[in-house]
């Protein structure tokens, strides 16, 4: 993960959450290429699931402040 940081399950999932949304938005900017469409389009309440997901991932990282279990957000601990 970041720098070789463990981290928490639900820090990891958020972590991911993350990375499919920068990129999807990032590909809806340059290339006007939604991915997250393409792969669950046909399903539009899974569609919205991954949407509502990465929203949630977003939020966990900027309000939850540090996490006992594992770091993230302050300093993390290297295993």
């Amino acid at each position: 993960m970041m720098g070789g940081m463990k981290m928490c399950p639900m820090h990891k999932a958020a972590w991911w959450l993350l990375w499919v949304g920068g990129i999807n938005w990032g590909l809806v900017g340059v290339l006007n290429f939604n991915l997250v469409n393409t792969v669950f389009g046909t399903v539009p309440l899974l569609e919205r699931a991954v949407y509502i997901l990465v929203g949630l991932a977003a939020l966990s990282f900027l309000l939850t402040g540090k996490c006992k279990g594992c770091g993230a957000m302050g300093e993390m601990k290297k295993m």
